[in-house]
């Protein structure tokens, strides 16, 4: 081997492990950075510099031990550099010395556990990144950036709009927060910034479920923090339905994770999923949390509604005993009360197995002209299993061949790739 190819080697070994630790662990370092820094848009800044300087020393000088630390310190060594620039740097110094010994006065005298607080650097990094003072797509697109550390292209198929508006979005919030303290909100103010909260945990969850992007059909961790953090949440607004409606539907899906992938990681599809592998432990936590949410007697919101179609999934021993009319009947209520093309493009699929294909296919069709799903592969990906099952083969394979040019995602590609070619 050249000296060379030893260095590339070196190189692209190291810059798949920068972008491994940025993927696990890119939240928590601008968590703890923001913590440190005061500052959401500074720390956010920082990280990304520490990571460009990993992707410059770590093929040279070999692949730290605990990257996550080493992107930290590098970080916080860059926050004093910036600092000392700025001639404030004795009088940060002095500021966070003063803020120890008032955490150390506090902590004597403090009650062992405070319920109301959010003691979680990510939970807390959320609810700052969904301030009133952003719009709501504003919130979301900056959070699945710094918190899900989704790349923009990524944010924008998942959100269904161009790649510009999301840069845009992303821009102008940062702006925004510029200066804004990096605290827990008062439980009066959390209620205000709940909505755009659970939406960006379910849309964390979303991307760790199916990725947008890449050589893998899921993202677990990715979905395991979204887990994670929802469960804290729950505990935080145990009077909120909705929190444990979104909480329901994330275990009862993910439940069925260890049999989405077979040993090589190609995906496993619904209807071919061996569901002795589903984990049960799961399915116990999610139909719980339903139970809690649909306890409140308020009526069941979005995520609450998801929830009792996963529930639906969950309890049948396989495809044909699926209740599929309730199944229909809960798209139906959530096209009610959270319209989407998407929840009609679910509701398409659930039709099709209640009423047959052709019904749906007439839904499908009606949805081609709604922007949203027009430059995705969603609709052509459905559109091609209703056309196969209703035998119009040459039609099939040309959809299923235009949703394979349509997603960014390799292990789905390969899929709708070899439904193409099979004619089916």
């Amino acid at each position: 081997m050249t000296a060379d190819e030893t260095a590339r080697r070196a190189e692209e070994s190291a810059r798949r492990a920068v972008v491994a630790v940025w993927r696990i662990e890119s939240a928590r370092i601008v968590a703890t950075l923001t913590r440190f820094t005061g500052d959401f848009a500074l720390a956010e800044d920082l990280a990304q510099d520490a990571l460009a300087e990993a992707l410059a020393q770590w093929p040279a000088q070999g692949v730290p031990r605990n990257g996550a630390a080493w992107l930290t310190a590098i970080a916080k060594r860059r926050a004093i550099d910036h600092w000392r620039r700025r001639e404030r740097f004795e009088d940060r110094i002095a500021a966070l010395a003063h803020d120890l010994e008032r955490e150390q006065d506090d902590a004597a005298d403090a009650l062992p556990w405070d319920p109301d607080e959010i003691d979680d650097d990510v939970l807390r990094l959320i609810f700052t990144a969904c301030h009133p003072l952003l719009s709501q797509q504003a919130r979301v697109a900056l959070t699945l950036r710094v918190v899900a550390g989704l790349e923009t292209a990524e944010i924008a198929r998942a959100l269904l709009v161009p790649v510009t508006t999301v840069q845009q979005r992303i821009v102008r919030a940062k702006q925004a927060l510029a200066g804004v303290p990096f605290e827990t909100p008062p439980r009066a103010e959390r209620r205000q910034r709940l909505t755009a909260v659970l939406g960006v945990l379910y849309l964390i969850f979303t991307e760790g479920h199916a990725a947008t992007a890449g050589d893998d059909w899921m993202r677990p961790d990715l979905a395991r923090e979204a887990i994670r953090l929802t469960r804290i949440l729950a505990s935080l607004q145990p009077d909120e339905p909705e929190v444990h409606g979104l909480l329901a539907l994330l275990e009862l899906t993910a439940a069925r994770f260890p049999a989405r992938v077979d040993a090589n990681g190609e995906p496993v599809l619904l209807a071919d999923q061996d569901r002795r592998r589903w984990d049960r432990g799961a399915i116990r936590r999610g139909r719980a949390a339903l139970a809690r949410a649909e306890g409140f007697g308020r009526g069941l919101g979005p995520y609450a509604l998801q929830a009792a179609i996963a529930e639906c999934h969950a309890v049948a021993s396989d495809v044909g005993s699926t209740d599929w009319a309730r199944i229909v009947a809960a798209y139906e209520a959530l096209e009610r009360v959270a319209p989407s093309p998407v929840v009609s493009l679910n509701r398409a699929v659930a039709v099709s197995m209640a009423d047959g294909p052709a019904a749906a296919l007439a839904i499908v069709d009606a949805l081609a002209g709604e922007e949203g799903l027009a430059i995705g592969h969603l609709l052509p990906s459905v559109r091609g299993e209703l056309l196969s099952r209703l035998g119009r083969d040459a039609e099939a394979r040309e959809a299923f061949a235009l949703a394979a040019e349509r997603t960014a995602n390799a292990r789905e590609r390969a899929v709708l790739l070899a439904k193409a070619a099979a004619g089916r």
